[in-house]
């Protein structure tokens, strides 16, 4: 089980975004993450006429390392960490300072 998933919501605890929130939108397999509106880069592309694309200069999100980034906590506004309870055999995600469950 990901400690952090599509759909959360993570705040950057590293890098030139440091401080800044988005939502998970993609979880790549080798540990990165695709968060929206961050980590933006300046992607050059080539115009294809036979589908209608144009070139340009197109600004688009890049992946950014998962241990560059913490879960945030609605209730207690602040970055925190994600652990595990087991109950009755179901895994579920909790945050460390409350332990309470993670909802997406």
């Amino acid at each position: 089980m990901a400690k952090i998933k599509k759909d959360d919501e993570v705040v950057v605890i590293a890098g030139r975004d440091k401080g800044r929130r988005g939502e998970v939108l993609n979880v790549l397999k080798d540990g990165r993450l695709l968060i929206a509106g961050l980590n933006m880069v300046k992607k050059h592309t080539r115009a294809n006429p036979n589908v209608g694309e144009r070139g340009g200069i197109v600004d688009q999100e890049a992946p950014i390392q998962a241990s560059n980034v913490a879960i945030w906590n609605h209730e207690e506004e602040r970055a925190d960490r994600v652990g595990y309870k087991v109950d009755e055999g179901k895994k579920t995600r909790v945050f460390k300072s409350t332990g309470k469950e993670i909802e997406v």
